[in-house]
């Protein structure tokens, strides 16, 4: 399998507790505290290194609760490469309620990235030797829009296959630069993107194809929640339906979701096996709380499961 780097411009302490109730003004007594390194990229790298992928997680970071993060990645053997930006890592908080069964997730924005800083990311992917490029995430504030563009196309310089998890207007700059290798929008992204809303995962998958012939992606996978996920490729669409499991938390089932479906991939899995890699390793993110992300234990269950039936096709 070749070198895989994620990528993470704007990653997070992830804190995550649990609580009796929240309620405003009062002091809220909390229990199981956690705390794990966060941001997208670095959640993709922490599910791959778990499936015994050679991964490296690059991002940025700075002050001392970047330094804290980089102490919580080394405490997970998990390789890296930080990239020092001046201002302070965000932390994030993911609190569940036991009387409810409800989550209420805390995200601050980050920090504000200088145009050195953003382009010493570009500077350092040019640099990497790796055969697989995930970046997922948000932008920090800074960044511009098309950065995700900009990465494409070093990418394309360098012959390395590019994954996007990403959203909003970076997302639909990269999309319309094109030649990513995957793109993995979930279903309001997708029609944030396109423009246009969906009735069926057969519409979903007939607009994903379309962007695959117009040569955006190599590769569109769009994620449904509960509902499932659809595939294009050159050959076509197809889409699961979502499998009936406890749901814990859904923090990282998305970025479990791009790991499975890489790592399936780069190890040769055609790419509808590599799908049904991806949701199951989704799917077996939910059925951890707080931000414990999915164990491969359950991945290989929720896998051997799931069978070689694709689905409907559109």
């Amino acid at each position: 399998m070749e070198p895989i780097l994620t990528l993470t411009l704007n990653p997070a302490i992830d804190g995550a507790c649990e609580a009796d109730e929240v309620r405003p003004t009062h002091k809220i007594r909390t229990s199981e505290e956690r705390y794990d390194p966060g941001g997208g990229g670095i959640n993709v790298a922490r599910v791959l290194d778990r499936l015994g992928a050679p991964v490296t997680a690059a991002y940025c970071a700075g002050g001392a609760s970047g330094g804290l993060l980089d102490d919580l990645i080394d405490r997970i053997g998990l390789a890296r490469h930080c990239i020092p930006v001046e201002g302070q890592t965000r932390m994030s908080l993911s609190v569940f309620e036991r009387s409810t069964g409800q989550e209420y997730r805390f995200v601050p924005q980050g920090p504000i990235l200088s145009d050195a800083e953003w382009q010493g990311v570009i500077d350092h992917v040019y640099s990497a030797r790796c055969g697989w490029l995930v970046a997922s995430g948000s932008l920090p504030r800074g960044v511009p829009v098309d950065f995700y563009a900009r990465l494409a196309a070093t990418c394309r310089e360098r012959d390395i296959r590019m994954v996007l998890d990403s959203s909003g207007p970076p997302l639909a700059a990269a999309v319309e630069a094109g030649g990513l290798a995957l793109v993995k929008p979930s279903l309001g992204e997708f029609e944030a993107l396109t423009g246009a809303t969906y009735a069926s995962p057969q519409e979903i998958g007939a607009a994903a194809h379309a962007l695959v012939l117009a040569g955006k992606a190599d590769i569109v996978a769009v994620t449904l929640g509960h509902r499932g996920a659809v595939l294009a490729d050159v050959n076509g669409s197809l889409c699961r339906p979502g499998l009936d499991v406890p749901v814990q938390s859904a923090t990282g089932a998305g970025d479990s979701f791009v790991a499975g479906m890489v790592h399936g991939l780069a190890s040769g899995m055609d790419t509808a096996s590599a799908f049904r890699r991806g949701m199951a390793a989704g799917t077996a993110a939910v059925l951890t709380p707080g931000t414990d992300l999915c164990s491969v234990a359950d991945i290989d269950r929720i896998w051997a499961s799931m069978g070689t039936d694709d689905g409907c096709t559109a």
